[in-house]
C-alpha cells in the first residue's frame, strides 16, 4: 500500500479492491472494517512519522512496506532490535472493537445509523471522541484505543447504511465529527424514502424528492420484526426482515454487489477518508509525540514495580533502587529505554498510589523517597497493590514484586488471576527471609508464599525465595526481561517434578538466550544441538554459566548454537523451567468467538473461551520483515503442567492473521508456536506464559458510553452455566474508591441464564478521563468453575456545547519577535498600515500553521491590541500591558 499525505482515489479503490466485501466485522478475507482502519491508520502513522521525523531532523526511510519496517524507520533507532509485538497489539485494542460493536448493539439504531437515527449515532460519536482525548489526556491508552474502535465503526456505518453516497456528494459529512455543528435536512418521520424492489437488487430505489432535496436517510433493520414506517428503505439482506416489506430491497451498502459496486466503492472511499480525519482531529488535540503513543509506537519496555514498605523491607527498598537506577542509566539512549515507568508501593493497612511517569529522573525521585515504616508483624495489602499494578500497566507488561511476608488481602486471589489473563501481563516475586518467619527459605518453600507461587505460575513469571543478603544476585532477571524484544521459547513447570527431557528450538534470530530453573536441590543436564553437554554441577561450563542463587539457577548460554536442544531434568523436586532470548519473530493472539446476524464476524472472549466448543484464536505474527516471511507450521495448547499438547488447525485470513482452531483443549494451557523464517530458512518456536482454560460459565457485560462525574452509572450483566445449577457466588471489585453496588448471588438452573446489576458512582469531582477498571467474577457451588469478565470505563464530562470553538493559543515551539517601528500610544496613519498589513498576515499563516498542529502554541504574549472606528478608516492603536496577552476587539465588544 503506498502512503501518502492524503488520501487519493488511486490509493482508495486500491483498498476497495483488497476486499470483496465491506463493512463486515473481523474476520474472513472480506474485514473491510478492519482493513479502513488499517488503511486509515497506517496512512496517518506514516504521515505523523514522517513529521517527527522531520521535526528531529533525521531521514524516514522505510526499507520495506511491512508494520515492522515502518516501525523502525518511525523509532529511528540506531541500536538495537524493534519489535511489531506493541504496535500490533495496540492496533489490535482499536480493531476488535468492530466485532464487539457488531455483536453487542446489533439491535441498535444509533451505533449503526440504522432507523433514520442519525442524531443519535452523531451523539455516539461526539460524545465518543471526547472521551477518547479525555483518556489520552489522562494517559488511559487502552481506553482511548478501546472507545476509538467503537466510534470509527459508527462513524463508518454512517456511509455504508445511509443515503449520503447516492445523494451525490463526495466529500465526508464534517457535521457528525464536529460539535459545534448538528445534523441537517434529515428526511422527516412521515417522509416515503423508497420506491419498490422486488427483486432487492434495485442499484438505486430511493424517491427523485429525496434526492432532488438532498434529504438524508438511512435504512431500517428489522431484526425481531418486519414492521418498520410507511414509505421508509430497508437496511436490506437476509437478516433484515422488514426488507420483504413494500418498499422492497434495501440500500446498504455493506457488501458489492453487481447492482451497487460503484455505491459500495464510494461508501467504503468516504468511510476511509472520515477516519483519517477522525484520527487528524485527535493528533491536531494530542500532538504528533502522543498520536504516535497511542498508536502504541513507543519502546514496549515498561519498568513497573510494586514495593513492600514495612519495616523489615529497607535492604530490599535499596536493592530496588539499585535496580531501577541500573536500569535507567544503562539503557538510556536505547531501544531498551524504558518508555514509562510505574510504582505501586504498599504496606499495612495502606497500598498505592499508583505512580506513573515517562521522565527517569521522576522515576529515581520517587524510589529514592520510599521510606521502610513499620506496618506490624502482620502480612501485607500486597494483592491490593498488584492490582492496581495490573490495571495500570499496558498489556503484556512485566511487573517485579518486592516482600518479605504473604498476603494479608488474599480474597484478590481470583481477580488478580483473572485480570493477568486480561492483560497477559506477567508477574515475578522477589521473597525475603525476614524475622517475621520462623523458618529458613529451604525448609517447606512453599507453605508462607504459595499464593506467590500460584500467582507467578499463572503468569509465567518467577517466585523466587532468596535471603536478603543475596537479593542482589537475583534482580539479573530483571534486567534480562527490561527488552523490548524478549520472547519466551519455553515454559513448564511439574509439581511433582518428574525426570523428563524437554526440547526448545533456538532459530537464527535468537540471540540472548537464558534459561531459568525455579526449585530447590535441582539437578539436569543441558544439551546443545551438537552434542556437547553440561551438568547442572559444572557452573562453568562450555554450553553456559550457572548462577545459583536461594531457588534460582539463571543459565546464561555461550552464544546461541541454532537448533534442537535438550534440558535433562533428574529431580523429583518441584520446579519451573523458563527459557526466554531476544528476537523479532513473535506473534500475539486473542480467543475469539464467531456471531451471526446481520454483520456476522468473530469477537474478542474476555474471559476463558467456552468449554464443550472448539477453541478458536486469531492470532497475528510479527517479525523484522513482516508476517509475509513467516510460516506458521503447527500451533497447540499446550498444558505447562504435564504432558498434553493438543495441536489445531490454521486458516489463513488477512493482513498476516491465522485463524487457529483446537478441538481438544487441556484444562489449562499456555499457547506454543512453531513455524519457519523463510528468509534464513530457520524453524523456530515461541511460546505464551500466561497460563488459560476453559469454562461451562460464561460472563457477559456491556457498557454503553461513559460514566458521569457525581451520576450513578449502571450496568448489566449475564451468567450462563452449562455446569451444575445452584446458587452461584458474584464478586465485584474496582481499582477506584468509587461507591459500588453489585449482585452479590444468583441462582441458576444448568443450562439457564439470569441477569445481574452493578452500579457505580464516581465523585462529583472525578477529572475527566479518569479510567476505572471492573472486574467482574462467577463462581459456581463449591468453587468448581468460574470465569471473569474485565471492563475499563471512563468519566467524561459531557460534551453539550453547540457554539462554534474558538482556537486559544496553548503552546508555541518557538518564540516570535514582531518589530514595530513606533511607540505605545502612537497612532497609525494610512502609510504605515502596511507594516501592520504584513504583521496581520504573518499572524494569520501563524494560526493556520498552529490549527493545522505544525506549529505547538503557548501563552506568552507582549501587548494588547484593539481595533477603532474613527469616521469611515479603521485605525490601530497600541496598549502596552506587562505579562498580559494580544486580543482583538472588532468595535462591538466581541473579540
Amino acid at each position: 500500500m503506498m502512503m501518502k499525505s492524503s488520501v487519493s482515489a488511486v490509493a482508495l479503490m486500491a483498498l476497495v479492491a483488497s476486499s470483496a466485501q465491506a463493512f463486515l466485522s473481523f474476520g474472513g478475507n472480506g474485514n473491510t472494517h478492519v482493513t479502513i482502519y488499517g488503511y486509515a491508520i497506517m496512512m496517518k502513522i506514516y504521515e505523523v512519522c514522517k513529521a517527527v521525523a522531520k521535526s528531529e531532523g533525521r531521514e524516514f526511510e522505510p526499507t520495506g512496506s511491512s508494520v515492522e519496517e515502518l516501525l523502525r524507520a518511525c523509532m529511528g533507532t540506531a541500536t538495537g532490535e524493534v519489535s511489531g509485538a506493541k504496535l500490533l497489539t495496540a492496533l489490535n485494542q482499536i480493531y476488535m472493537q468492530n466485532g464487539l460493536v457488531d455483536r453487542d448493539f446489533m439491535s441498535s439504531a444509533p451505533h449503526h445509523f440504522n432507523n433514520e437515527a442519525f442524531s443519535e449515532g452523531r451523539n455516539l460519536i461526539i460524545q465518543g471522541i471526547a472521551a477518547v482525548k479525555a483518556n489520552i489526556r489522562a494517559d488511559n491508552l487502552q481506553s482511548a484505543r478501546e472507545i476509538l474502535g467503537r466510534v470509527c465503526h459508527t462513524l463508518q456505518d454512517f456511509y455504508s447504511h445511509s443515503n449520503w453516497a447516492e445523494l451525490g456528494y463526495k466529500s465526508p459529512y464534517a457535521n457528525l465529527i464536529r460539535p459545534d455543528l448538528t445534523i441537517e435536512n434529515t428526511a422527516d418521520f412521515k417522509m416515503p424514502t423508497c420506491s419498490d424492489c422486488a427483486s432487492g437488487q434495485c442499484p438505486n430505489s430511493l424517491l427523485p424528492a429525496i434526492l432532488n432535496g438532498k434529504y438524508l436517510t438511512s435504512g431500517y433493520m428489522g431484526l425481531f420484526s418486519s414492521v418498520k414506517p410507511q414509505g421508509k428503505c430497508s437496511h436490506g439482506g437476509d437478516a433484515d426482515l422488514s426488507s420483504t416489506q413494500n418498499p422492497r430491497g434495501g440500500i446498504s451498502k455493506d457488501e458489492s454487489h453487481s447492482y451497487n459496486a460503484d455505491l459500495h466503492n464510494t461508501a467504503v472511499n468516504l468511510a476511509a477518508e472520515a477516519t483519517l480525519e477522525l484520527l487528524e482531529d485527535v493528533r491536531v488535540v494530542i500532538g504528533d509525540k502522543e498520536y504516535l503513543r497511542l498508536m502504541g509506537i513507543a519502546s514496549s519496555v515498561v519498568l513497573a514495580f510494586v514495593i513492600d514498605t514495612t519495616g523489615s523491607m529497607i535492604d530490599d527498598i535499596v536493592e530496588a533502587k539499585r535496580v531501577a537506577y541500573n536500569i535507567i542509566d544503562s539503557k538510556k539512549g536505547t531501544q531498551d529505554e524504558p518508555s514509562e515507568y510505574i510504582l505501586v508501593p504498599f504496606n499495612d493497612p495502606e497500598f498505592g498510589p499508583l505512580i506513573r511517569t515517562r521522565d527517569p529522573d521522576a522515576m529515581k525521585s520517587e524510589i529514592s523517597n520510599l521510606k521502610a515504616n513499620d506496618g506490624g508483624d502482620l502480612p501485607e495489602m500486597c494483592l491490593s497493590a498488584l492490582q492496581l499494578a495490573l490495571v495500570g500497566t499496558p498489556s503484556s507488561s512485566h511487573i517485579y514484586v518486592f516482600t518479605d511476608a504473604p498476603p494479608k488481602d488474599v480474597g484478590l486471589q481470583k481477580t488478580i488471576i483473572s485480570l493477568i489473563r486480561s492483560t497477559k501481563s506477567t508477574v515475578s516475586f522477589f521473597m525475603t527471609s525476614t524475622r517475621r518467619r520462623k523458618r529458613g527459605i529451604t525448609a517447606e518453600p512453599r507453605t508462607d508464599f504459595q499464593v506467590y507461587y500460584d500467582v507467578a505460575l499463572a503468569s509465567g513469571g518467577q517466585a523466587i525465595e532468596v535471603s536478603k543478603s543475596s537479593l542482589s544476585q537475583a534482580t539479573n532477571i530483571i534486567v534480562d526481561t527490561s527488552t523490548s524484544v524478549l520472547v519466551t521459547i519455553l515454559q513448564c513447570s511439574r509439581s511433582p517434578g518428574c525426570v523428563e527431557s524437554f526440547p526448545f528450538l533456538l532459530d537464527e534470530s535468537v540471540s540472548n538466550a537464558i534459561v531459568y530453573v525455579t526449585g530447590n536441590g535441582l539437578a539436569y543436564t543441558l544439551r546443545s544441538p551438537s552434542g556437547s553437554s553440561q551438568s547442572s554441577t559444572v557452573l562453568n561450563g562450555i554450553l553456559g554459566t550457572i548462577h545459583k542463587v536461594g531457588n534460582l539457577q539463571r543459565i546464561q548460554l555461550n552464544g546461541t548454537e541454532k537448533g534442537l536442544w535438550h534440558i535433562d531434568m533428574t529431580s523429583t523436586q518441584p520446579y519451573t523451567i523458563k527459557i526466554t532470548g531476544q528476537s523479532t519473530i513473535t506473534f500475539i493472539y486473542d480467543f475469539v468467538e464467531e456471531f451471526k446476524g446481520p454483520h456476522p464476524g468473530y469477537a474478542v472472549i474476555d474471559g476463558h473461551p467456552p468449554a464443550g466448543f472448539p477453541a478458536k484464536m486469531l492470532l497475528t505474527l510479527t517479525g523484522g520483515k513482516g508476517p509475509e516471511v513467516l510460516e506458521v507450521q503447527e500451533v497447540s495448547l499446550v498444558d505447562v503442567s504435564g504432558l498434553v499438547v493438543s495441536k489445531g488447525t490454521t486458516e489463513k485470513m488477512s493482513d498476516g492473521n491465522v485463524l487457529v482452531t483446537v478441538t481438544e483443549v487441556p484444562e489449562e494451557f499456555v499457547v506454543l508456536l512453531k513455524g519457519k523464517d523463510m528468509m534464513f530458512n530457520s524453524l523456530f518456536q515461541r511460546q505464551t506464559t500466561t497460563q488459560m482454560s476453559q469454562s461451562n460459565l460464561t460472563i457477559k457485560v456491556t457498557a454503553d458510553g461513559s460514566m458521569l462525574p457525581g451520576q450513578e452509572f449502571q450496568l448489566n450483566f449475564t451468567v450462563t452455566t452449562k455446569g451444575t445449577g445452584g446458587v452461584y457466588t458474584i464478586r465485584a471489585n474496582t481499582d477506584k474508591d468509587f461507591k459500588m453496588e453489585h449482585t452479590s448471588q444468583l441462582t441458576l438452573e444448568s443450562g439457564g441464564s439470569v441477569q445481574g446489576k452493578v452500579s457505580l458512582s464516581p465523585p462529583v469531582d472525578t477529572v475527566s478521563g479518569t479510567d476505572v477498571t471492573l472486574t467482574l467474577e462467577a463462581e459456581a457451588p463449591g468453587g468448581t468453575d468460574s470465569n471473569f469478565a474485565v471492563l475499563r470505563l471512563s468519566v467524561v464530562s459531557k460534551v453539550t456545547s453547540h457554539l462554534a470553538l474558538r482556537c486559544v493559543l496553548v503552546d508555541i515551539s518557538f518564540t516570535l519577535l514582531l518589530y514595530f517601528p513606533f511607540h505605545p500610544g502612537d497612532r497609525l496613519n494610512p502609510s504605515r498600515m502596511q507594516d501592520v498589513r504584513r504583521t496581520g498576515a504573518l499572524l494569520i499563516l501563524l494560526l493556520q500553521l498552529i490549527h493545522l498542529g505544525i506549529v505547538r502554541q503557548h501563552y506568552g504574549w507582549a501587548g494588547q491590541w484593539y481595533q477603532e472606528h474613527h469616521r469611515s478608516a479603521r485605525q490601530w492603536k497600541i496598549h502596552p500591558e506587562s505579562g498580559g496577552r494580544w486580543w482583538c476587539n472588532h468595535g462591538d465588544g466581541s473579540l
